[in-house]
């Protein structure tokens, strides 16, 4: 179900390439960083309303273990639903990639990423291949807080 944001409906799909620049733009609104943001944004899906991206997040898989990124909603958008149902739209494709657990950095959203079954980590217990991506090596600063979470194998 696409959240409903003032009477129209945000619709998630895939992200193409062709959204790179207005992902780009949301994320930098955010004070999120772009480094590593591959130009196809392949593992990424974005919320779209009245014909513009309202919304996006990536997934960087690293064999069963995941980095989540780049989760942003325009601050006009907020409040609808678009970040939980983005949230869970990226969880559902980590599962259907086969992947175990997911892990993510953040400075700003810890609180709403725990009311969708996150936890927060020492960042010493994120798995090597997960903090060989450009966000653990410094897109994010130190300070950002590590967070996990598993996902069924059923």
């Amino acid at each position: 179900m696409d959240p409903r944001v003032s009477g129209h409906t945000a619709t998630l799909r895939p992200a193409t390439s062709r959204d790179f620049d207005s992902l780009v733009e949301l994320l930098e609104t955010a004070a999120l960083p772009t480094a590593g943001l591959p130009p196809t944004l392949g593992g990424f899906f974005v919320a779209q309303s009245g014909g513009r991206v309202v919304g996006g997040i990536g997934l960087e898989v690293y064999g069963r273990t995941a980095l989540l990124r780049s989760a942003a909603v325009d601050p006009g958008f907020q409040g609808a639903g678009i970040g939980q149902a983005l949230v869970r739209r990226i969880l559902d494709h980590a599962g259907e990639r086969g992947v175990t657990e997911v892990f993510l950095l953040t400075t700003t959203a810890e609180r709403f990423f725990l009311r969708l079954g996150f936890t927060r980590i020492a960042r010493s217990d994120v798995p090597g291949a997960v903090t060989q991506s450009v966000e653990f090596r410094g897109a994010c600063p130190a300070s950002a807080i590590a967070m996990r979470t598993e996902l069924s194998t059923s």
